[in-house]
């Protein structure tokens, strides 16, 4: 008896028990009309189903032999509110019961719009499986750039910090679309672990375009701030990439905890206080583009022609380097924002370059400066040739194949 009064306490102390109990009182206390009949015409003399609370919605007084509809209640994950719940009241006045549960039944199966749902888990499949590739990739570089001690200077040392951070932010967004976006129990339970998931996810988000700003940062100082130390330099690209992205993001997990409402469902609904987050990632990408142009224009005065050239050679070798740098940069995400509004012909077509974009940046970075960087492939050629002639013990130093150390290097894959 003493356990079983324990569990009654418990359970009626759950907040969710105590709102799907406020709700049910409202229903039969407050006189406020909740559905409307589907079919208008009846006889006021006929009986009535009457007034009741289902568990997610209130329905009126019905009249017998018609149908009962209201809007899909909103708070049930998965349902469109947009949609329409049903509820039949038969000839006798008395509720639809469904035969296998015995129960009055409420037709909430149309609250679901399938073709979206499939269409959507279909989009979350595009973000694993891309993000698992960018991973693995990511994870090769890193190894590369860490093994070959002739690839160490600064340029290569903020590649593998920008590379740490997209493929821990991609492993741990794989773990949000397994474990929290599929598992609708998850999202209502709202446990702390989901929360805490969420913050430690949005952290590592911004390390990657901050990390992505200071690649941009680190190209145009020097291009144009030739005198800067590398070791103060990157000390201060560290204080940034991953200090200040810390800062950014607990001051917004402060804020959205103490907002009203925003903590709920794993905090997956929108906030205005994510605006905390966009704001700085938004002035990092304008600070890139900034950065980018400069790039251009520094290339189109450093490339002049040759005599039997024409100018134009120069400006597609520019073009070609910019296209290049905007993964490095992160500027395809500028277009991410200008969605196309809901149930637009391309709103499907733009979710799914979305999807691609975002999570294959990361192999696009490795293959672009990593697999095909020059010094990459000097440095694995020259380790093949050695290990061939059983000579893979020799040290590799700078003394065996010199690295240029030129910031035009980052670039070259465009030039030649």
């Amino acid at each position: 008896m003493q356990n079983n009064t324990t569990r009654a306490i418990d359970y009626r102390s759950d907040p969710k028990y105590q709102w799907f109990a406020s709700l049910r009182r409202k229903c039969y206390r407050e006189n406020i009309t909740h559905s409307s009949v589907l079919n208008g015409q009846y006889n006021e003399g006929e009986e009535w189903c009457p007034r009741i609370f289902d568990g997610f919605s209130c329905w009126d007084a019905t009249p017998a032999a018609t149908t009962a509809y209201q809007p899909c209640p909103k708070f049930i994950i998965g349902f469109d509110p947009r949609r329409y719940a049903y509820k039949t009241c038969t000839a006798n006045g008395t509720w639809f019961v469904h035969p296998h549960g015995n129960k009055p039944w409420t037709n909430y199966t149309t609250c679901v719009d399938v073709e979206d749902l499939d269409f959507r888990n279909f989009v979350n499949n595009i973000y694993v499986v891309g993000y698992s590739l960018s991973v693995a990739a990511l994870m090769i570089s890193v190894f590369i750039f860490l093994y070959f001690r002739a690839l160490q200077c600064t340029r290569i040392r903020i590649h593998v910090h920008l590379f740490m951070s997209f493929a821990l932010n991609n492993i741990l967004w794989i773990v949000w679309y397994r474990t929290v976006v599929n598992k609708v129990s998850v999202v209502q339970d709202n446990t702390e672990w989901c929360q805490i998931l969420h913050v430690v996810t949005n952290y590592f988000m911004v390390t990657s375009y901050l990390w992505m700003f200071c690649e941009g940062l680190h190209l145009h100082i020097a291009l144009v701030v030739v005198f800067v130390k590398d070791e103060v330099a990157m000390r201060w690209f560290i204080a940034l990439g991953w200090g200040v992205s810390m800062i950014i993001v607990v001051i917004y997990a402060i804020a959205r905890y103490l907002t009203p409402g925003a903590t709920d469902r794993c905090w997956m609904d929108q906030s205005d206080t994510f605006w905390i987050i966009i704001a700085p990632v938004g002035l990092s990408l304008l600070a890139s583009f900034v950065f980018l142009v400069n790039v251009v224009r520094v290339l189109l005065t450093k490339l002049h022609p040759a005599p039997n050239q024409h100018a134009s050679v120069a400006a597609r070798k520019a073009a070609r380097a910019a296209l290049i740098l905007v993964p490095l940069f992160g500027l395809h995400f500028i277009l991410i924002p200008f969605r196309p509004l809901p149930d637009s012909p391309w709103e499907k077509t733009y979710q799914i370059i979305s999807a691609l974009l975002t999570s294959l940046q990361g192999l696009c970075l490795a293959i672009l400066f990593c697999f095909t960087n020059h010094d990459v492939v000097v440095a694995t050629k020259t380790y093949l040739s050695r290990f061939r002639t059983n000579n893979e013990g020799i040290p590799m130093t700078g003394n065996t194949y010199p690295l240029t150390g030129s910031v035009l290097n980052l670039i070259s894959l465009a030039l030649r």
